[in-house]
């Protein structure tokens, strides 16, 4: 029975080894699709694990920093402080824009930061971190960036002065980390035109520029031109707090939201990418069924060229599920050869992907023990026509 399905596979190598490398060229993309939802998954988890936060306080109604807009004072962090099982807290700031690099663009979440705070790039690969309270910046080296580099960021020019490794976004954007204080500024910076404008309104306001109150104007001015907000406030616990116990004291009494880890994880995977996984999981499906297609017909191709073959089987007496096998043994070796071809494939296009790829041994199984399936499923066609084939065929003109 082997042998038959051998021979009859040496026999037609050629159809074999093209069709394989076509089903696998399919094969690879699928595996690179599943690589890419790993590989957001595996974003979102390490945007959460590099903010070193165990709790994260944004404004009231809000799903977080991550998911939609959230602004708070800058001055909340110090109550925070004061509260039971808060260990330390940190104001952070996250912007998502082009930062210029000569006459390059790179697109990079911009995270404003407190040196030695939450939310401080966990290890570096080169340079040194943030020291000086202005215009310096640590960035990922996926935005090839190098140390040294002068990158502008709205109107100010930052010297790059240390470079860390998977620090994105939950879009996969780099993130370029910068002080706090510029982060707020670049945040919320206005034109020069817009900035005089403004301040021209404001003069014209009378309650806001009376004749008989020296120095309210000026007072008013002052405040427009400082950002009091932030985006959230990382907190860090204290040994032997659980989570949710921090939290509610501060959702009660600061009337603030605040998610856990948990909470966090949940927003990220469940409503950001969702929408994602769900395309992702159709072109699987829609790939599945174009690998099963292209198998069957193949399969059923070769059966129907050997008609003759397989009625003098039947003639001599070789038995239904002895014929069933070789097609089946043709259809698992055909599908077999598409899955090296497909991993080959999918190991060689990683790199290439604009963004972060993971390929897990364990989904490398599972998509061997799918393919051999579909390949056992798309053989029935086949085998349905050879058992049909009538015996007198071997003896017939």
């Amino acid at each position: 029975m082997i042998s038959l399905a051998g021979r009859d596979i040496l026999k037609s190598w050629n159809k074999f080894v093209f069709t394989g490398i076509g089903l696998g060229l399919l094969i690879g993309v699928t595996f690179s699709m599943a690589g890419v939802y790993r590989g957001m998954v595996d974003d979102a988890k390490a945007l959460l694990n590099n903010s070193g936060a165990d709790l994260w306080v944004v404004q009231k109604e809000t799903m977080g920093p991550y998911a939609e807009s959230s602004s708070i004072y800058d001055d909340v962090y110090r109550g925070l402080l004061g509260m039971a099982g808060v260990a330390r807290a940190a104001n952070i700031t996250y912007l998502t824009m082009q930062v210029r690099h000569g006459l390059r663009d790179v697109r990079s979440m911009v995270v404003g930061i407190l040196p030695g705070g939450p939310g401080e790039p966990g290890y570096l690969v080169a340079g040194r971190l943030i020291t000086r309270g202005h215009y310096e910046a640590v960035a990922d080296i996926a935005t090839k960036f190098k140390l040294g580099d002068r990158i502008q960021i709205r109107r100010n020019e930052y010297t790059v002065v240390g470079l860390t490794r998977r620090m994105v976004s939950s879009g996969g954007d780099p993130m370029v980390f910068i002080p706090l204080k510029d982060a707020q500024e670049a945040q919320f910076l206005k034109d020069n035109d817009a900035i005089v404008g403004q301040r021209q309104r404001t003069a014209e306001n009378p309650g806001l520029n009376r004749p008989g109150v020296p120095g309210l104007l000026d007072a008013v001015l002052a405040s427009q031109s400082h950002n009091p907000y932030v985006n959230a406030v990382l907190v860090q616990i204290k040994e032997g707090y659980a989570p949710e116990d921090v939290a509610e004291p501060i959702r009660r009494w600061k009337h603030l939201q605040v998610h856990t880890r948990a909470q966090m994880e949940e927003i990220l995977i469940s409503k950001m990418i969702a929408t994602s996984a769900k395309q992702i999981g159709m072109f699987l499906v829609i790939l599945a069924i174009v690998s099963a297609a292209i198998v069957a017909f193949i399969i059923y191709t070769l059966t129907l060229g050997k008609i003759r073959e397989i009625a003098v089987l039947k003639l001599i007496g070789t038995r239904n599920r002895t014929i069933a096998a070789m097609i089946m043994q043709q259809s698992i070796a055909l599908g077999i050869i598409g899955f090296v071809v497909g991993k080959i494939v999918a190991t060689f296009l990683v790199p290439i992907f604009p963004r972060y790829v993971l390929l897990l041994p364990e989904d490398t199984v599972r998509g061997f023990f799918v393919v051999v399936i579909i390949c056992i499923a798309a053989s029935f066609l086949a085998i349905r026509a050879a058992l049909k084939i009538d015996p007198a065929e071997a003896i017939g003109a």
